[in-house]
């Protein structure tokens, strides 16, 4: 997808961080955008300081369905019909799995994997429809996952989890709504100028009741990390080029090339040449008809724009 002048784009956590580096992106290419976040303060905050009014903000909780439905219709009755979707809200816990409760994994799964599945089954078939009748063509879709869905240390280990997923729905989503002429890529930030190590702020009364207590220190020195992060404009004036590119995946910072080598050779390393089965031969006749028909389907998806 080359050109943005006049699309209507929809964008979650789009009051701070990568979000807001992204609507300004958008504004300046000529987008009317709808600015979704949890915090109200921070969408009025950025709405007062937009020099391109062609924007809205709507208060939105990711992991509400229903709120999800009910801002793409006011956002769609104001500026239009989406047709660029930027699933990109996001938070974290700085802890492993085993110190986790279930409330963390309802939080941390709710907004970062359950926001995007939300935006992607609230957005998605108005897209498809819309492009099956010719209202609207083309349109793109960007999920922001996380080098951390590559690299798994242990910590944020429930973090990790969510952003693999989000790649694999992204790859998924990718292989289908190419048929519409709607493209999909999923975005891999390092670290960003951001206060994603603040997320406790806005985490629901109702998934506290197991949370760790908050340790200033900690937060202080998360602080002082991300202070170095890459900065949220240039991220987002990235992400647009991998859009226009329709790139599979938009990685924004150059940090992790070679850890990704190195990570990709380990992986293929653990391979083992064992001695064919009995049900070897069929499984291969098959096994190459699905990959000549998925390396279709990528060539396909690729072409689209």
């Amino acid at each position: 997808m080359k050109d943005f002048a006049g699309r209507t784009a929809f964008v979650t956590g789009g009051a701070n961080g990568v979000g807001l580096g992204i609507v300004r992106n958008l504004l300046s290419e000529g987008c009317k955008v709808a600015i979704a976040d949890i915090r109200q303060d921070a969408i009025d905050a950025a709405l007062a300081n937009l020099d391109n009014r062609e924007a809205m903000g709507v208060r939105l909780d990711a992991m509400d369905r229903a709120a999800f439905a009910a801002a793409a219709d006011k956002v769609e009755a104001d500026l239009g019909p989406v047709s660029l979707l930027f699933n990109n809200a996001g938070i974290n816990l700085f802890q492993t799995i085993e110190d986790s409760s279930y409330d963390d994994w309802d939080w941390v799964l709710g907004v970062n994997l359950g926001g995007v599945i939300n935006g992607v089954m609230t957005f998605a078939p108005r897209m498809k429809a819309r492009a099956q009748s010719g209202e609207v063509v083309g349109g793109h879709i960007v999920n922001t996952a996380s080098m951390a869905s590559f690299i798994a240390s242990g910590a944020p280990g429930i973090y990790n989890t969510a952003k693999f997923a989000v790649r694999g729905l992204s790859y998924s989503l990718r292989h289908s709504m190419y048929q519409y002429g709607i493209g999909v890529s999923v975005v891999h930030p390092g670290l960003v100028k951001s206060m994603i190590y603040a997320s406790d702020d806005v985490r629901p009364e109702e998934l506290k009741g197991a949370m760790k207590p908050i340790d200033p220190a900690a937060v202080e020195r998360l602080a002082g990390v991300h202070a170095f992060g890459m900065e949220p404009d240039v991220i987002g004036a990235r992400i647009l080029d991998g859009v226009r590119e329709n790139r599979a995946n938009i990685f924004t910072h150059p940090d992790h090339k070679q850890e990704l080598e190195d990570l990709f050779e380990e992986i293929l390393a653990d391979y083992r040449d064992y001695p064919e089965d009995a049900g070897y031969a069929q499984r291969i006749g098959f096994e190459a008809m699905r990959r000549n028909n998925f390396a279709e389907t990528r060539r396909k998806a690729d072409e689209i724009g």
